[in-house]
């Protein structure tokens, strides 16, 4: 089976796991098909694929059996307006907006939308479908907005939730939805598939498959963003000689702008790994507590609108106190 690991609306190859396909199928064909469903896994597994594929074939997208148990015809009418955003019975919630950038969550007025969306009856098709990429997005208004949407499930409407962390979604949300779990892939496969895609040597597509913890978009992003050159960063600056100050003040500068808090988290997730792996040659108590501050650290900046320069020059000074 062909791998889908890319951005959801153009894809059209069948997903390499179709277990959470069987079971949505054998749902719709028992006429037992839950209203909401929550979509959970790592982040890059392909959560958001199976809901645009799902959503294809509940708008009467033409099946296409060659692209898997899901698969439409791309050039199908169906197809066409979903991918230019224009089909009038799907409503999609997500932080990236018409410019790519991305806010800070999905918003209670976009989740407002939802009980008037699914209020209207199909136009084109014979269901209304919504999908929030992601509900790990939502803020405590919007999460409530959309549970007034779960508590009177819609009489011709599906509710896709794709969840990288669902253990922080409200536990009302969780217990009103059908969960379908997204696994991740054997490290071998995600290597050999970064290899394969990326032109890249065995090793750093291992690395890359390691960091993705076998989540294949995951890792094709992960390479995207500059992921092997952050972790020889983070590791010169744990296990390796100190940088001079020229190139803290070039890592300092990377963290600027739109996508700085996206290589914040990526610096410091590498600076976590890089810790625990000192910390098992010496002086556990000291570098565990490190290690604890930098897993924490990422969302107080984001939460608190900290400076990431500031935030990146204090945690320098605690490495160093660390090794000293």
């Amino acid at each position: 089976m062909s791998e889908t690991v890319e951005g959801p609306r153009g894809q059209y190859h069948a997903l390499k796991d179709e277990r959470p396909e069987h079971a949505f199928l054998a749902a719709l064909e028992r006429a037992r098909l839950h209203h909401a469903w929550l979509l959970t896994g790592p982040q890059g597994l392909g959560k958001a694929t199976f809901a645009y594929r799902a959503a294809r074939w509940l708008l009467g997208a033409r099946p296409d059996p060659m692209r898997g148990l899901l698969g439409s015809d791309p050039t199908d009418r169906v197809c066409r307006l979903i991918e230019q955003d224009a089909h009038p019975d799907l409503l999609v919630l997500e932080r990236r907006t018409e410019g790519g950038k991305l806010r800070k969550s999905i918003s209670v007025e976009e989740a407002r939308a939802l009980p008037e969306f699914f209020s209207k009856s199909p136009s084109m098709a014979a269901w209304r479908v919504a999908i929030i990429d992601a509900a790990d997005d939502l803020n405590i208004n919007s999460a409530n907005a959309l549970l007034k949407t779960l508590e009177e499930p819609p009489e011709r409407g599906v509710l896709f939730l794709v969840a990288h962390s669902p253990a922080k979604l409200l536990v009302t949300i969780r217990s009103r939805c059908r969960r379908l779990a997204f696994r991740p892939w054997p490290i071998n496969e995600v290597a050999d598939l970064v290899e394969r895609r990326l032109g890249l040597d065995a090793g750093d597509a291992r690395a890359l498959a390691l960091m993705s913890g076998g989540a294949p978009g995951r890792a094709l992003r992960l390479a995207d963003h500059g992921a092997l050159e952050i972790d020889a960063t983070a590791r010169a600056l744990v296990l390796g000689d100190a940088p001079d100050e020229a190139e803290v003040l070039r890592l300092a500068d990377t963290l600027r702008g739109a996508e700085g808090q996206a290589r914040l988290d990526l610096l410091f997730d590498r600076l976590a790994q890089a810790v625990s792996e000192r910390a098992e040659l010496e002086r556990p108590e000291a570098w565990g507590a490190l290690w604890d501050r930098l897993i924490r650290l990422p969302a107080e900046t984001a939460n608190l609108n900290l400076d990431r320069a500031d935030v990146l020059f204090s945690t320098l000074a605690d490495i160093r106190r660390a090794r000293a």
